[in-house]
C-alpha cells in the first residue's frame, strides 16, 4: 500500500508533542532506520503485529508501510491524535488501543498469532519481557519478539555464561527461545537523545525442554542470581530440594550461578519439578 504521509517532525510539532520522560519515551524519525527495523522479523505483508508505546508513531508507519495489520497499545493521550492520522491512512490496518501495556493481555486481542516489535518504554520494557516470555503454555502465541532496549539490558539477555552481564533475564530468555542481537541503535538517532545507547533484541520461540515449570526455573534463577556472589549452597539454601538437586546431578554447590549453564538451570528446576 503507498501512502503519502507528512514527515513525523511535522505531525509531532503539529500536535505539540514531546517526549515525556516519565513514561521513558524517546522518539525515533529517521524512516530508513524504522524500515530496517520493522525488517528484523521477516516479512509482515498480512501478519498481525502487536506495538507497545507507539508514540506518535515513527516505527507504526514501518511496520504498516512493511503490509502488517498493527494493534497498538499506547498509554499517553497525547499521542492518540496522532495516531488517529494513521488510522485513516491505512483504513483497517491500524487499530489504536488506549492503555497500560502492563495491564492488558495481548491473548484477548488476537485470535491468531502475532508478532511483537516495540520501541519499549524503558521504564517498563524488562518487565514487560519477562512477562511475554513467562508463559506455561508453549510455543506461545506471539511468533517473535523484535525489541528495542537499552543496549546493556540488551546485553544482558543475549548474554553468555561467565561474563559479567550473565544472569536470571539470560536464562529466562534462552531456555526456550533463541535470543540475539539484532542491531545497535546510537542514542543520535533519538529526540531527545537518551544518555545510553540502544539495540535491538530479537527472539523467536524454541522447542521447551520437558518436565520443567516455568515457575519454578523463575524461583531458582531468582535465588541463585539475588545473591550472584554467594556459592550456590548459599544462594539456594532457601529454595527447598535445590541442594540435593544439585547433588543428584553432580553440580558442585562451591559454584556460583554465573557459571552454570542455562541447561543446567533447566536441570536443576526439572529435578525441583519433579519433587
Amino acid at each position: 500500500m503507498s501512502v503519502t504521509l507528512p514527515p513525523l517532525r511535522e505531525v509531532i510539532a503539529r500536535h505539540g508533542l514531546s517526549a515525556s520522560k516519565a513514561l521513558g519515551q524517546n522518539f525515533l524519525f529517521d524512516e530508513h532506520l524504522l524500515d530496517r527495523i520493522a525488517a528484523i522479523p521477516g516479512d509482515l505483508e498480512g501478519r498481525q503485529v502487536l506495538e507497545v508505546g507507539p508514540g506518535p508513531g515513527g516505527l507504526t508507519r514501518a511496520l504498516l508501510r512493511a503490509g502488517a495489520t498493527v494493534t497498538a497499545i499506547e498509554m499517553d493521550r497525547r499521542c492518540l491524535p496522532a495516531l488517529a492520522e494513521l488510522e485513516a491512512a491505512f483504513p483497517g490496518k491500524l487499530k489504536v488501543i488506549e492503555g497500560d501495556a502492563m495491564k492488558i493481555a495481548p491473548a484477548d486481542l488476537f485470535d491468531g498469532p502475532y508478532a511483537i516489535v516495540a520501541n519499549l518504554p524503558y521504564n517498563v520494557g524488562t518487565a514487560l519481557f519477562t512477562g511475554w516470555l513467562s508463559s506455561e503454555a508453549w510455543p506461545p502465541q506471539w511468533s517473535s519478539l523484535t525489541l528495542m532496549f537499552q543496549e546493556e539490558v540488551a546485553r544482558r539477555i543475549v548474554a553468555e555464561p561467565d561474563t559479567s552481564a550473565y544472569g536470571r533475564l539470560a536464562v529466562l530468555a534462552q531456555w526456550r527461545s533463541k535470543s540475539k542481537l539484532a542491531m545497535k541503535v546510537h542514542r543520535s538517532a533519538f529526540t531527545p537523545p537518551p544518555k545510553v545507547m540502544s539495540a535491538i533484541v530479537h527472539v523467536v520461540p524454541g522447542e521447551a525442554p520437558e518436565g520443567v515449570s516455568m515457575r519454578v526455573l523463575e524461583r531458582v534463577t531468582e535465588a541463585a542470581f539475588g545473591q550472584r556472589r554467594k556459592m550456590l549452597r548459599q544462594s539456594l539454601k532457601g529454595v527447598p530440594g535445590a541442594l540435593a538437586a544439585l547433588e543428584r546431578l553432580g553440580i558442585d554447590p562451591q559454584r556460583r550461578a554465573e557459571t552454570l549453564s542455562v541447561m543446567e538451570f533447566v536441570d536443576i528446576a526439572r529435578e525441583l519439578t519433579r519433587a
